[in-house]
């Protein structure tokens, strides 16, 4: 959770103006768009069952199904509970532009919608007589964003022990500002993607199709700062709008494309990311939960108090790191403080370190955190 959008380590500014969106009631209440009923901090609107037959039982992700319990999203068919399969005929999936912004500070997009809307994206385009179907290794992949009429490349490295058969747990990285998918994996002689093989993980990074995974909060509206949250909630533009969905599409396209391939271990799936990707992380980790086990967001206290979804992810583990020279330190530090009293189950770690220069010093342990959640 720490972190700010400061200079980069590729010496970018960290603080380019993100648009917000609808503001935020007294009761902390997200607002709403065009009439829709207002959501509830607490997350009303993110745990309704999401109707459909049911893919073969259990929870929604081990059965295939979308994110949150019964059955299939948007009433759509669900897969069966297998992991790693080319699927059947894509659900019918309904429109994930909503009117509502389940997080106050992030998109209208439905979370129920649009991972039905991806699932049946990455049904349709699995191809398991592919060359590269299940391929191990550190792989530059492509896929066609139809929403956004492009190619859209993401990275995925698969640990080159798995033995092709066995459940993978999985590490999602969303990355800063100015960068891209690979530029992360890359630094620090491929550090990155050095712990994924060791700790035996599917790394996947994707690209966050211009915009910032869905949240407008930058610097600086830290947590602790509600009026300056207020400021970018006030800025949204018609055009930040659109780009922020493309981008949360995009995450969530480029997840299920990995889902429908890989067996993917559904209980030891995780999300991090750093400065703009930490925001990403504490937004797509609520919006999306059934997803994740834990969470740890490197740098990048962007969240608020209220119209959060802070009870889906009240039983989660999170890892929350800083660095004592990062200009966000003081809203990491009031996070950490705020998390402690209302009883989240929360790791902190600081190390002596600029914005950018703490990844390298945290991320090994990042993923022992990771190892610890899945230990028994």
């Amino acid at each position: 959770m720490a972190g700010s959008f400061a200079a980069n380590a590729a010496g970018r500014s960290a603080g380019e103006a993100q648009a917000g969106v609808g503001g935020v009631n007294s009761m902390g209440q997200p607002a709403t768009v065009g009439g829709g009923g207002g959501v509830s901090a607490l997350g009303e609107a993110g745990n309704q069952s999401l109707g459909g037959a049911g893919g073969g039982g259990g929870t929604a992700l081990t059965a295939g199904a979308g994110p949150n319990a019964g059955g299939a999203p948007a009433g759509g068919s669900g897969q069966g509970g297998a992991s790693g399969q080319a699927g059947g005929a894509p659900a019918s999936c309904g429109p994930a532009n909503g009117n509502t912004r389940v997080i106050a500070f992030g998109t209208t997009l439905d979370p129920q919608a649009q991972v039905c809307e991806s699932r049946a994206l990455a049904q349709s385009l699995a191809n398991p007589s592919a060359s590269t179907w299940r391929a191990k290794g550190d792989q530059k992949r492509t896929y066609h964003f139809k929403a956004a009429a492009a190619d859209v490349a993401y990275r995925v490295v698969v640990p080159m022990s798995w033995d092709g058969k066995a459940k993978l747990p999985l590490v999602m990285f969303l990355h800063g500002a100015g960068n891209d998918e690979s530029s992360y994996l890359d630094q620090n002689n491929k550090q990155m993607v050095s712990l994924a093989q060791q700790h035996g993980y599917v790394l996947v990074s994707p690209l966050g199709y211009q915009g910032a995974y869905g949240t407008f909060l930058r610097l600086p509206a830290v947590f602790g700062q509600p009026a300056e949250a207020a400021k970018k909630i006030a800025a949204i533009t018609p055009d930040t709008e659109a780009t922020n969905e493309l981008s949360e599409k995009d995450v969530i396209n480029v997840l299920e494309l990995v889902l429908n391939e890989y067996p993917i271990d559904r209980t030891a799936m995780f999300l991090t990311g750093h400065s703009m990707g930490s925001a990403g992380t504490w937004y797509i980790a609520a919006k999306y939960s059934e997803y994740w086990a834990a969470l740890a967001p490197m740098s990048g206290p962007f969240v608020q108090e209220t119209g959060y979804l802070w009870d889906n992810i009240r039983k989660m583990p999170n890892f929350v790191t800083e660095g004592t020279q990062a200009e966000s330190l003081a809203g990491s530090r009031v996070l950490k403080d705020w998390m402690t009293t209302n009883g989240f189950e929360l790791q902190y770690k600081e190390v002596n370190a600029d914005h950018p220069g703490m990844v390298p010093l945290v991320l090994p342990d990042v993923f022992t955190f990771f190892d610890g959640v899945r230990a028994p």
